[in-house]
């Protein structure tokens, strides 16, 4: 304690921002690179308008309530304020839509990445660059609002994304980590900076609208992980601590993605690295040794924060329909007079999908809260079936649910390993998942049909993975690469705990793939006909 204090009196420390999907948190760690304070703040977006969004408010008063909170965890662990930090970064859930016109007002509402209203844009881009365009990408949305003839659209002065928007309201510099932009638009993998190319051909197709801009002139600089990307403005500084005693002038990593801090967090920035996220949404990222055949809907291309090709699979939606029948669960239990802890309550749900037939016994169901990219639906309708003479058990239930979490993700994966054959020496979990021992990652390697490894220190997730890459940033002179930086100096001598696929639980997968596939038709029937 003793040494967290000193460092963080004397500015030897490093700090990491991450705006999740119904978390911010903060984690402060020191030149040890362990984590010596954290804050929180809860949130959750909505869907107003037909659109998935939050607030500025929500915005601002989420990241104050949570620096608010990391400083309050300082005050009370080490009886000293904290006024500065050696070095610190924002991240934030990737793609989306945020645009400014010239006077730094937000043209629309902040449509998030659970969008799933850009089909139109994402076809089309997609045909016309010859490289898969996912409906929540940046440049889907922008398009998007093209096709629909937005009259914002002709006063864009600059589109970012959160992390971006946050990055350039607390530094004045409108830039994004290699990563994050990699969401935002194509990469030029021999540039690091966005395709030029692909650049060329958006402007002409758009051409005919006459707006007074070109794609270049809104976009932000792309910068790698290493790079100083701004420092803390004296504005930026009283608009993040409400309290006024941080201090300007500390150093800003690129802002970067909740998968580029995922990769970093997780010690996945090499070939043949992979790391899958898994919480209100799941994503699985494997680190390219060459490029794919050909573009794939249920792939895309992104980079990690140095800027290596990645091929992400990513779904909406994976805990939040677990979230709620644990809810249930609880609300019945307490109904009948027991109290509840919540954590006992969910290890004791997972823990009962081991019980469960490999195959669910005959039961099914579609996590879909939102609309799904991988199966094709713009939005979703929760849904939960039975056959007539199903096994219809409480592990059976939850393992149902279980696979459906990873049922998307299981589609897109199988295209990357058993048809592009893509090689992967170590696959890395963390989420919330995964924070019931054993049972997350069990059911992730037979989704995978590959091993899982969950590392102690991954649990501190995204936050702590900017946290990383700030500190990279002021080391990387000495420690070399960021794949060095985290091999040599942050997971050294770390193996973590690993599972591998049981035969059996990979074979039952295989089954519930089967009647899950089948019975898409019907989260059709229910998505068209209930509005």
């Amino acid at each position: 304690m003793g040494n967290a204090k000193d460092a963080i009196v004397n500015g030897r420390t490093y700090l990491g921002i991450e705006l999740g999907s119904t978390r911010i948190k903060a984690v402060l760690i020191d030149d040890t690179y362990a984590p010596i304070a954290q804050g929180s703040h809860g949130w959750e977006n909505r869907l107003e308008n037909g659109v998935w969004t939050y607030s500025l408010k929500d915005i601002w008063g989420g990241l104050q309530a949570c620096y608010s909170d990391l400083a309050a965890n300082v005050s009370s662990e080490y009886g000293v304020e904290l006024t500065t930090i050696g070095s610190m970064g924002i991240s934030a859930m990737m793609h989306g839509y945020m645009a400014f016109n010239s006077e730094g007002k937000l043209l629309v509402p902040f449509r998030t990445w659970r969008n799933s209203m850009q089909e139109a844009a994402s076809t089309k881009l997609t045909e016309v660059f010859d490289f898969h365009i996912p409906q929540r990408w940046s440049i889907a949305h922008l398009y998007q609002a093209i096709l629909n003839g937005e009259d914002h659209v002709k006063d864009i002065s600059f589109l970012t994304t959160l992390a971006g928007y946050l990055h350039w309201q607390l530094t004045g510099k409108k830039v994004l980590g290699v990563g994050e932009a990699s969401g935002m638009f194509p990469i030029d993998q021999a540039t690091g900076q966005f395709n030029t190319g692909m650049i060329e051909k958006f402007d002409k197709l758009i051409a005919d609208k006459g707006y007074p801009w070109k794609l270049t002139d809104i976009l932000p600089a792309v910068a790698s992980a290493g790079e100083e990307a701004g420092t803390l403005t004296e504005e930026g500084a009283r608009m993040l601590d409400e309290k006024g005693v941080l201090k300007a002038g500390i150093p800003f990593c690129p802002p970067e993605g909740d998968a580029g801090t995922g990769m970093t967090a997780t010690n996945a920035v090499k070939q043949r690295t992979g790391n899958v996220s898994a919480g209100t949404s799941v994503f699985s990222m494997v680190v390219l040794e060459k490029d794919l055949s050909k573009p794939y809907e249920e792939i895309d291309i992104v980079t990690t924060p140095t800027g290596d090709p990645v091929a992400m699979v990513h779904c909406n939606n994976c805990t939040s329909d677990i979230n709620a029948w644990a809810g249930l669960f609880k609300e019945f239990a307490e109904s009948m007079g027991m109290s509840i802890d919540t954590n006992r309550l969910y290890t004791t749900l997972f823990q009962k999908a081991l019980d469960g037939d490999a195959d669910c016994g005959g039961l099914l169901s579609y996590n879909y809260i939102s609309g799904e990219n991988i199966t094709g639906f713009e939005e979703g309708r929760p849904m939960f079936i039975r056959m007539p003479d199903a096994s219809f058990s409480l592990g059976n239930f939850m393992r149902t649910h279980l696979f459906s979490a990873l049922a998307a993700l299981k589609i897109g994966n199988d295209i990357l390993f058993n048809e592009e054959k893509v090689g992967v020496d170590r696959i890395t979990g963390h989420g919330g998942f995964f924070k019931t021992p054993v049972v997350g990652q069990r059911i992730m390697a037979a989704a995978l049909n590959a091993p899982v490894t969950c590392m102690e220190t991954a649990g501190e997730g995204g936050p702590w993975g900017m946290a990383l890459l700030a500190a990279y940033m002021m080391k990387k002179d000495s420690t070399g690469t960021l794949g060095d930086f985290l091999e040599n100096e942050v997971f050294k001598g770390e193996s973590g705990e690993t599972v591998s696929p049981v035969a059996s639980d990979v074979s039952g997968f295989e089954r519930f793939m089967k009647g899950y596939q089948a019975g898409l038709p019907a989260q059709r029937a229910a998505v068209d006909s209930l509005k």
